[in-house]
């Protein structure tokens, strides 16, 4: 591995930047999915993954024949990687980053960076004391759309903003949570884990609506307030209403939910006074909507790590996910971590179903009831809920 990553003794590396994934199943193969048009462009090398177990299936096809370790502690002992991927249980994010930058590789971070606020303010130090940069796995944060919602919202096309609303009806099998032993959980082993629908699943879409709003930062949210359910046999939520002010005013609302009947395209909804603007995430389109009629607009996404390549290459390339720009994100994970543990949904409002999903909860009309909580800003208990009455 020496001859293909940053040099220990201090020699320049190539002009390819070296990259290391740790965590190389489960989410790692969608990163090793991601590096091949930037392998092939010749932009970086995948010089070493570190895993305790070894790759299956896909994953180890694409590993092939890159040198493999058990631990990142062995590969950065056998060279430091000019960037390192990680992609492993929520509650090793910051322990794994940190260690990462102390030996003076940059990381791209899978989302949520850290399952706490204090861990967050703590990896955000030791960013400024190495002086190496952290992206963090908001994909969703790679997309030309802010600008096309900005410039929209700038000429007046949906008149005053009257706040976002905040759409996401997925669902998950029974399976999902037997994937490992942390998912689902709110804590393990003592660690806190946060695995929940706010804070992994459907975090791209509250991290989605903060940014169209401008808040990046943790000083940019007031308050958060929570109605957190489940229907799950988990300890964390799958079915929930979250409510954000913003510094600047804005009220965001949001309605998740793993127990959708299917699987639909989450969104984004700019409300204002004479119009809105819809972002569907997933899809990269923004659709404006107003007297005049609707405007559709196919938007493009930077990949996160060219972006990270490019700002190492060039610091004045500005980084798309921030870690220090996840603050306002953060603050939303730790009232959800902090909160009491959500409420079971009664009996009485779930169906059970076993179809091509696999073996799954449908709580009775919740896809409409989150369509209210972002239509009307409110949360499931102002709106009547039968399961949060």
């Amino acid at each position: 591995m020496s001859e293909t990553s940053t040099r220990r003794n201090g020699s320049p590396p190539p002009s390819a930047s070296s990259v290391a994934l740790v965590g190389v199943n489960g989410f790692g193969l969608q990163h090793l999915l991601a590096l091949q048009p930037l392998l092939r462009a010749g932009r970086c090398r995948l010089v070493a993954v570190a895993d305790p177990s070894p790759p299956t299936g896909r994953s180890e096809e694409l590993v092939g024949t890159t040198p493999r370790f058990a631990s990142l502690e062995d590969l950065l002992a056998d060279d430091v990687p000019d960037v390192v991927i990680i992609s492993t249980p929520l509650h090793t994010h910051r322990g794994l980053a940190e260690l990462a930058l102390r030996a003076g590789s940059n990381v791209l971070l899978e989302k949520p960076p850290t399952v706490s606020l204090a861990e967050f303010s703590e990896l955000c130090e030791v960013v400024r004391e190495t002086g190496r940069t952290v992206q963090v796995g908001f994909q969703s944060l790679g997309s030309s759309s802010y600008a096309v919602i900005d410039r929209a919202i700038a000429a007046g096309e949906i008149g005053e903003v009257t706040g976002i609303g905040v759409v996401g009806t997925w669902l998950r099998a029974t399976s999902y949570y037997e994937r490992s032993t942390w998912a689902g959980r709110r804590t393990f082993r003592g660690l806190p884990v946060v695995d929940g629908v706010v804070t992994n699943p459907l975090s791209h879409a509250i991290a989605t609506a903060l940014r169209i709003d401008g808040s990046r930062r943790s000083e940019d949210v007031s308050e958060v307030s929570l109605d957190l359910y489940r229907a799950h046999d988990i300890e964390a939520d799958d079915t929930s209403s979250v409510a954000v002010t913003t510094a600047r005013g804005t009220r965001i609302a949001a309605g998740l939910t793993l127990c959708a009947a299917e699987q639909t395209q989450p969104r984004v909804v700019v409300h204002g006074s004479s119009g809105s603007i819809t972002f569907y995430y997933k899809l990269d389109v923004v659709e404006v909507a107003n007297a005049a009629g609707t405007r559709r607009i196919e938007c493009s996404t930077t990949p996160l790590l060219q972006n990270l390549l490019d700002h190492v290459a060039d610091p004045e390339t500005a980084l798309l996910s921030s870690l220090e720009d996840s603050g306002a994100f953060m603050r939303v994970l730790e009232a959800v971590r902090t909160a009491p543990d959500p409420t079971p949904i009664g009996d009485r409002h779930v169906e059970w179903r076993t179809d091509s999903a696999g073996r799954h909860p449908v709580v009775h009309e919740v896809e409409h009831w989150c369509e209210q909580v972002a239509s009307q800003l409110r949360s499931f208990t102002d709106l009547g809920a039968p399961w949060a009455r």
